[in-house]
């Protein structure tokens, strides 16, 4: 039913403190590939009293909450993304493996496997992607291959976070008007603020195919000035967002930001409403890494059943609330979804 191509990453999460943020060069709540100067940085986290190990990557994150929410039957989710023959690897396999997530990773070993520091301060979380094998994906070695192709046609529904488009935009693209043709629905995320920034001609030439758009309101702010929306107004930037060009005009676009504790922004139409947000007592968020990637795994849920946008924004404000009180994007056994 649900198909998902992004950056497979091992998370390494660690409470620190802003010495160690500041040393980095990093903002408490951020998103950045790493660089050079980054790379003591993993070796230094690992060293920290209490680290912890899960599988992560925005969009394969989001699928496997998917999963989660809808508990049976197993592998309604397929993932496509790159990884090395190594233990990150193994555990990334086996972590996909227990969440009934049908997996399907390119495997080279050229690189090893992705992973993403997630330097946790407070209910803050700076994210270090230090991408390696998830930057090695190759359409030709793994998305046109015929048993490859089969699973993504099966698909009704299709979701890429926007950190994909710095990988293999061609990949995307290839999806994104497989959807379009068919009428399917193709979702996207736009990830971080530096995916507007420096990935703004990938991701507009993906743009017409979104039928779906995600982000938050610093994400949605950063894209209306690449746009020179003139306006910083969250209302007016999912109104002016929902009316960019769009190939298949038999479905209009719809676009949805969160804004952490306040009310989620929703294009209804040709109105925009806002859903508040479920309530949370300040001390039972224990870290809000993966919040955005479960709301969208907990909407997707819901669209995969064919349910109104309230039913998907409702469904995507628990698993975000869920998420939100655990380490990292992990959940409990059974969801409690009503």
């Amino acid at each position: 039913m649900l198909f998902g191509m992004g950056n497979p990453l091992l998370d390494i999460s660690a409470v620190v403190d802003k010495n160690f943020l500041d040393k980095f060069g990093l903002k408490p709540n951020d998103q950045i590939l790493a660089e050079d100067k980054h790379k003591a940085l993993f070796e230094e986290i690992v060293k920290r009293n209490k680290v912890e190990y899960h599988a992560g990557g925005s969009t394969q994150n989001s699928v496997k909450i998917a999963q989660w929410m809808l508990q049976k039957p197993h592998k309604v989710a397929t993932f496509f993304g790159c990884i090395g023959k190594d233990d990150f690897g193994k555990i990334l396999k086996k972590k996909a493996e227990e969440a009934h997530v049908d997996a399907h990773y390119y495997e080279q070993t050229e690189e090893p496997t992705g992973t993403c520091a997630a330097c946790i301060t407070g209910d803050n979380r700076s994210l270090v992607a230090n991408l390696a094998a998830a930057n090695c994906y190759k359409k030709e070695k793994h998305l046109d291959l015929d048993s490859n192709w089969e699973l993504v046609e099966k698909a009704k529904v299709y979701y890429i976070a926007g950190f994909f488009l710095t990988v293999s935009p061609e990949s995307i693209l290839k999806v994104a008007k497989h959807a379009s043709e068919n009428n399917k629905i193709f979702c996207m995320n736009l990830s971080a603020p530096f995916i507007s920034q420096f990935f703004k001609e990938p991701l507009m030439k993906v743009m017409p195919y979104v039928d779906i758009l995600f982000g938050n309101e610093t994400e949605a702010a950063t894209f209306a000035k690449e746009l020179g929306f003139e306006t910083d107004d969250i209302a007016v930037i999912a109104n002016k967002t929902q009316n960019l060009p769009k190939e298949n005009a038999k479905r209009q676009r719809l676009v949805v930001f969160t804004q952490g504790k306040d009310d989620t922004v929703a294009t209804v139409g040709d109105e925009v409403t806002m859903f508040p947000v479920l309530d949370i007592d300040q001390n039972d968020i224990v870290d809000t890494n993966g919040a955005g990637d479960a709301f969208v795994g907990g909407f997707l849920f819901a669209l995969v059943q064919e349910q109104s946008l309230e039913e998907c924004i409702r469904a995507g404000h628990y698993a975000a609330n869920v998420i939100i009180r655990r380490v990292g994007c992990t959940f409990p056994e059974k969801p409690d979804f009503h």
